[in-house]
């Protein structure tokens, strides 16, 4: 059997670590921040651990990462 290919767009957006946890940035940074609290935008830099459901699935998408 061939091996499965990674999943490119979830390779960009998350990160497994070497325990398996998938870690991702938090959304609404990226552009159109001038309405936003300095508060907000210092939250949104920080990186989040996926719940436990969301990690399978990017699991399953990347085979090879984490290993």
């Amino acid at each position: 059997m061939p091996k499965m290919k990674t999943h490119k767009g979830a390779k960009k957006r998350v990160k497994v670590t070497a325990s398996g946890k998938v870690v991702a940035m938090k959304t609404g940074k990226r552009h159109l921040n001038w309405h936003k609290s300095g508060k907000t935008i210092r939250q949104k830099g920080k990186k989040f651990t996926l719940a436990e459901q969301d990690a399978r699935r990017i699991r399953e998408l990347m085979p090879y990462e984490g290993r």
